[in-house]
């Protein structure tokens, strides 16, 4: 197949992507590859190209509007949302259960992890190892699990500067859902469900919009850090599957939920990040985290849908 496809792979450098044509487009042990001269490139996507812009494109770069009328089919992969909680479904001290997180799309995930080690490299030990850090909001404002040796102001600021990396980087790649409880408003039910039940909701209408709005038809998947919550999820996420939820059916989601230990992924950590911020505001009156990303939850036409609060 020679000069009749879209080939797509990630760029070297930060320009995140990288397309050509005229490449001959082989399979090697069922991996796809792109061969032009010596060079050998494993492909992302390949892209059958349109018969009516098939003579537009020249050996030069494309022009903005063909870029713009071929951005659909290059982003067409997938909508990754980070969870985590703050605040317990027990402790009656506390008047709020928070689930927040972030909505990442699966390119970026690499550039925004990179942003918040260096965050944690200011604190580590080995100035080559920036994962023996934790970015975790309690343990930092309160100075647990080793954080005691660093500075108050130096703590504090480094949650501020993950919370930063969100707003830089909304709304191309990333978008925030939250549900915050007030658990008065919710006696005798399930807090957890109620959660589950806003956020992922918001997230397929999220994914939804997406499809009908722009033709984008990305798929979503939520992956949560392990908590005490997990088997309370993992059969929510069964029947919202199978059965539906209170607002509906879901269906833009590839997977059920998935679980990881927050060591292993940045972006679960950015994940309590949010929740912390989010629940500082509602439970303390604490805005000075949750001010840096109060704009950054998923909106459309000036109506915010990705934060409930009751």
């Amino acid at each position: 197949m020679k000069d009749l496809w879209l080939v797509i792979f990630v760029a070297v450098d930060r320009s995140m992507i990288e397309w050509t044509l005229g490449v001959d487009i082989v399979r090697i042990y069922g991996k796809l590859e792109a061969r032009t001269g010596a060079l050998t490139i494993s492909v992302l996507r390949a892209v059958a190209l349109p018969a009516d812009l098939s003579g537009a494109v020249t050996d030069g770069p494309f022009s903005f509007l063909i870029k713009d009328q071929l951005q659909r089919e290059i982003e067409g992969f997938m909508y990754l949302l980070y969870l985590d909680e703050s605040g317990s479904v027990a402790d009656a001290d506390q008047r709020h259960f928070v689930l927040a997180g972030l909505s990442v799309f699966e390119r970026s995930t690499h550039w925004i992890e990179q942003e918040l080690n260096q965050i944690a490299l200011r604190f580590a030990p080995d100035p080559n190892c920036p994962y023996d850090v934790e970015l975790h909001a309690s343990p930092m404002r309160n100075g647990r699990s080793g954080w005691r040796s660093h500075s108050v102001p130096s703590r504090l600021q480094a949650i501020r500067d993950g919370l930063e990396v969100v707003r830089r980087h909304h709304p191309r790649d990333v978008r925030l859902f939250a549900a915050a409880l007030n658990k008065q408003n919710f006696s005798g039910q399930d807090i957890a469900h109620e959660a589950f039940t806003q956020v992922c909701s918001r997230f397929d209408l999220f994914l939804m919009r997406l499809y009908q709005g722009k033709g984008d038809k990305q798929r979503g998947m939520i992956i949560f850090d392990k908590s005490n919550t997990e088997a309370r999820i993992q059969a929510l996420a069964r029947d919202f599957k199978y059965s539906g939820h209170q607002y509906g059916m879901i269906r833009n989601y590839a997977e059920v939920p998935a679980f990881l230990d927050s060591k292993a992924s940045r972006l679960i950590q950015l994940a309590d990040l949010v929740a912390f911020a989010v629940f500082r505001h509602y439970e303390h009156n604490d805005s000075q985290f949750f001010e840096i990303i109060e704009k950054c939850f998923d909106s459309d036409g000036g109506v915010v849908h990705g934060l409930y609060h009751r």
